[in-house]
C-alpha cells in the first residue's frame, strides 16, 4: 500500500502533468473529524491540479460543484474551471478559512475538507501528514497537522545531529580502539559499564528511535468509495 493513489486523468482532460494523483481519504464510516483526508498537489497551479482531483472524487463523493481555498497559499484562483465533464466553481478567502485546507461541496454527500500538503514538502513529511490525516484518533485542524509534522521533523533532525555529535566526540577520543579506563573495570557489575559502552548504547537507542520513525512514515493510503460528508 502506498500514500499515492495510482490515478491519472482521462486523456481528454489530462493536465500537463500526468503523474499519479497523491491523495489519501478517511475510510467509509470513519468518525467525524476536522479533516477527511489529505491531498499533496505537485504545484500551486490550481488550474492544472484541481481537474484530476475532481475527476477522482466525483465517482466517490458525487459530483463536486464548488471548491473553496485560501488565497494565502494559492497565488492565482480561477473563478471556475472544467473538470470531469462539468464546470466547478472555485472560491477563495483571505480570512476565516484554514490556509492549509481545501473545502469541497458535493452534489450528493455534502461538504468535505482535505488537508493540502504544500507541493515542496519532503516525501517523508508528506507521508507522515497523509497518515495523520486519516488516523482514527485525529482531532487536529489542517494547520495543526502541518505544525505537528514540523515539530516531529525538527525533533528527528535534532536527535540525528546530537547522535552525530556524540559519535564525532567518541571517535576523536579513540572510539573502540581506546584503552579501557580504570573506572570501567571498577563498574562492570553496574548497569553502566563505562563511558564508551554507555555512548554506544545511547547511539543505538537514538538510531532505533529514528528507524522506528522512518518506518512509521511508510503507511498506506486507502481510497474507499462512499465515505462521510458534512451536510
Amino acid at each position: 500500500m502506498t500514500a499515492t493513489i495510482p490515478f491519472t486523468p482521462a486523456v481528454g482532460d489530462r493536465a500537463p502533468s500526468s503523474s499519479p494523483l497523491r491523495l489519501t481519504l478517511a475510510p467509509a464510516g470513519a468518525l467525524p473529524a476536522p479533516i477527511d483526508g489529505a491531498w499533496w498537489p505537485r504545484s500551486r497551479n490550481l488550474t492544472e491540479q484541481l481537474p484530476a482531483l475532481v475527476e477522482c472524487l466525483d465517482p466517490l463523493w458525487g459530483r463536486i460543484t464548488r471548491i473553496a481555498v485560501s488565497r494565502t497559499l494559492w497565488p492565482v484562483v480561477p473563478g471556475e474551471l472544467p473538470a470531469h465533464g462539468h464546470m466547478v466553481r472555485v472560491g477563495w478567502s483571505n480570512a476565516g478559512q484554514d490556509p492549509h485546507k481545501l473545502l469541497l461541496l458535493s452534489h450528493t454527500f455534502g461538504r468535505w475538507d482535505l488537508l493540502v500538503i504544500p507541493p515542496e514538502t519532503a516525501p517523508a513529511t508528506a507521508a507522515r501528514l497523509m497518515a495523520m490525516a486519516i488516523d482514527p484518533s485525529r482531532s487536529l485542524t489542517a494547520t495543526g497537522l502541518i505544525h505537528e509534522a514540523e515539530r516531529f521533523r525538527a525533533a528527528a533532525e535534532a536527535a540525528a545531529d546530537s547522535d552525530s555529535l556524540r559519535e564525532a566526540v567518541w571517535d576523536s577520543e579513540g572510539g573502540h580502539d581506546a584503552p579501557t579506563p580504570p573506572h570501567a573495570l571498577l563498574t562492570d557489575r553496574s548497569p553502566v559499564t563505562g563511558p564508551p559502552r554507555q555512548q554506544e548504547r545511547e547511539r543505538s537507542a537514538v538510531g532505533e528511535r529514528l528507524r522506528a520513525s522512518v518506518v512509521s512514515l511508510g503507511v498506506g493510503c486507502r481510497l474507499t468509495p462512499g465515505g462521510r460528508g458534512r451536510r
